[in-house]
């Protein structure tokens, strides 16, 4: 997937995953797109994982993508590594507060790759479907999200991050919803069709409650 096909959710999409989250800053949840205009390819991978072995994404895959956070190595990282990215930007957030820096724009980095985490067709190959279908899927529900932030909030449910068992229990739950998106990409592909937008506000059900569960555990909600 290259950097001008790495787009995810719409800006007002990505927006109202932060809001039905309670995420304070919420409108910094477009930001990560924004920087990809200068910084190309060093945030663009932060943003998908190319599946191309169709294997089943695991919490100990997730991990191992932490270490190619913002790296740009095509040779060695082709696929991207939108599952990393999370846990990496949510260390960075960790450590700049812990320092006494301002650490707000990690978490709003982390909070964009959450809400990439349920489009399926950043779980997929880039295929010749993906790409047919990229922009349509994207846009789904954006025109009307933001008049309708019910439509997330009743799919959102109750995750726990436990405080001795954070990063263990986070990628357990990437590994969890990455599934979830991959399978339902493979049934857009072999339907041949673009998500409907019940399918869509379920999907961000779930970024959403993950999401509010990282901002409980770092006592921002």
């Amino acid at each position: 997937m290259l950097a001008d096909q790495a787009q995810a959710w719409h800006d007002k999409t990505h927006i109202s995953i932060a809001k039905a989250a309670g995420y304070e800053y919420w409108f910094n949840g477009a930001g990560a797109d924004i920087a990809k205009i200068k910084a190309g390819n060093v945030e663009s991978y932060n943003h998908w994982y190319d599946n191309t072995k169709k294997v089943e994404v695991t919490p100990q895959m997730v991990l191992d993508q932490t270490n190619r956070y913002n790296r740009t190595d095509e040779a060695a990282d082709a696929q991207g590594h939108l599952y990393g990215a999370i846990i990496a930007a949510l260390r960075e957030y960790g450590k700049n507060s812990a320092s006494g820096k301002y650490g707000e724009y990690h978490m709003a980095y982390a909070a964009h790759y959450i809400g990439d985490l349920s489009n399926p067709l950043h779980n997929i190959p880039n295929d010749e479907f993906n790409i047919k279908h990229h922009q349509a899927n994207d846009g789904v529900v954006e025109k009307t999200i933001l008049d309708h932030p019910e439509k997330i909030n009743r799919h959102m449910y109750t995750i726990t991050l436990r405080d001795n068992r954070f990063e263990a229990d986070l990628a357990r739950e990437i590994a969890r919803i990455a599934n979830i998106s991959r399978k339902l990409g493979y049934k857009l592909r072999a339907d041949n069709r673009d998500m409907t937008p019940d399918e869509a506000y379920i999907q961000l059900g779930h970024s959403a409650s993950l999401l509010r569960a990282v901002l409980k555990h770092f006592k921002k909600v």
